[in-house]
């Protein structure tokens, strides 16, 4: 009896090392009895939320899953569609500050006299992949560079991985410049196997998940299979650091609730 050889046939072309947007996977459907989700977190930052306007200035599905997990199931998704221009002189943080500032702000501004009506909250994030030279590393721009990433990151130890978030809520009261902005830049340190071999790191291109990611991987997905151990948050390294930004949408409500009290006060004294 001849040997029959099983080829798995695609169900949707994979990513093209010339698009640059991610294509979200398909859900499978599943039988059986459904699972029922867990409750909400039950915070009162997020309940002032509810129903009102929130736009994530990011097409990254990775980021809009992170932040439904929180509670964020509704969010408008409004990408920046101003080029990423800055310098890759820049320090990575630097870097990815005023890539993720950048994409808040212009959604912010395109958003602000919408007719959806005012944002109530605008969240945007960048992150990068930086090799142990301090070299930003961009997606891969064809398979031989993608190989080349994944032996470069594999051969040289641990990489780091940096999201910056920047979150933006106008402000009640008529203080200059009518909005407040929080941000933070967080750091994740990632460590390839050694023991990657060349046939593992060229299957795992083949399969195109990494096409679309700076640094040529998702942790998320297949991509774990290369990683030995990461220091610091996971999420982060995914494209979007959950407690971080949940603070900075606490911090950004909080300052326009400080300023209203203030200029109540103002005026009382008045």
């Amino acid at each position: 009896m001849s040997d029959i050889k099983y080829t798995p046939t695609p169900i949707e072309p994979p990513p093209s090392y010339e698009t640059t947007t991610s294509i979200p996977p398909k859900s499978p459907v599943t039988k059986g009895p459904l699972q029922r989700a867990p409750l909400p977190l039950n915070l009162p930052i997020l309940s002032s939320l509810q129903g009102r306007r929130v736009i994530l200035a990011s097409a990254s599905p990775r980021r809009r899953q992170l932040l439904a997990q929180i509670g964020f199931s509704n969010l408008a998704i409004i990408p920046s569609t101003v080029p990423e221009a800055f310098s890759k002189t820049l320090s990575p943080f630097e870097y990815v500050l005023q890539t993720a500032t950048q994409k808040a702000m212009t959604v912010y501004s395109s958003q602000i006299n919408s007719p959806d009506g005012e944002p109530a909250l605008v969240i945007a994030a960048d992150t990068v992949v930086v090799s142990p030279r301090g070299q930003i590393l961009e997606k891969p721009r064809s398979e031989d560079d993608h190989i080349a990433m994944l032996k470069g990151l594999r051969d040289s130890g641990s990489h780091k991985v940096y999201t910056a978030v920047v979150v933006m809520a106008p402000l009640s009261s008529a203080r200059d410049p009518g909005y407040a902005l929080e941000s933070t830049v967080e750091e994740t340190t990632v460590r390839f196997g050694r023991d990657i071999s060349d046939d593992l790191i060229l299957s795992y291109v083949k399969t195109r998940e990494g096409a679309d990611k700076a640094g040529g991987y998702g942790i998320q997905g297949m991509g774990a299979i290369l990683v030995d151990r990461i220091e610091g948050s996971f999420d982060n390294a995914v494209g979007l650091p959950l407690r971080p930004t949940l603070a900075l949408i606490e911090k950004v409500l909080r300052d326009d609730e400080d300023l209203v009290d203030e200029f109540a006060e103002v005026e009382e004294e008045e």
